[in-house]
């Protein structure tokens, strides 16, 4: 099945503009707390480890491993109709953070996958200029 609707993109904010702006050069950026050291994601504008502390945004190194997956057989959106199975997944990365995200590159079978895989990030950029991070079995 497919469909003519476009998939829902993300919406850049200015809490996370360098987040955005680092995938398209294939690079991924997190927020840490200056007075923790602890990594966030999802961005945004305060740390939560230091409530009202200071963030900065530190680059990542791509090292990840697989949390958890679903194997989805039936489109949350009519623009997903042509995609299904795929497989959408939480990946811890060698940071401590936890990130939603799809696996790719990969039949999407449960016996092809296993939690604790090493996996390296693989980027999509899309016709309309953003960039979605996904992620391969390294």
């Amino acid at each position: 099945m497919t469909s003519n609707t476009p998939k829902p993109q993300p919406v850049p904010q200015p809490e996370s503009d360098r987040y955005w702006e680092g995938l398209k050069n294939e690079e991924i950026w997190l927020q840490r707390s200056v007075a923790t050291g602890e990594f966030q994601f999802f961005p945004r504008a305060i740390s939560v480890s230091d409530p009202g502390g200071e963030v900065e945004w530190v680059q990542a190194s791509g090292n990840a491993e697989l949390f958890t997956f679903a194997i989805a057989h039936v489109p949350p959106h009519p623009g997903f109709a042509g995609d299904v199975p795929y497989i959408t997944a939480l990946v811890k990365l060698e940071e401590d953070v936890i990130v939603p995200t799809n696996i790719v590159s990969v039949d999407p079978e449960p016996e092809n996958l296993q939690i604790g895989m090493p996996l390296k990030p693989v980027y999509e950029h899309n016709e309309g200029g953003q960039t979605l991070l996904m992620f391969t079995p390294a």
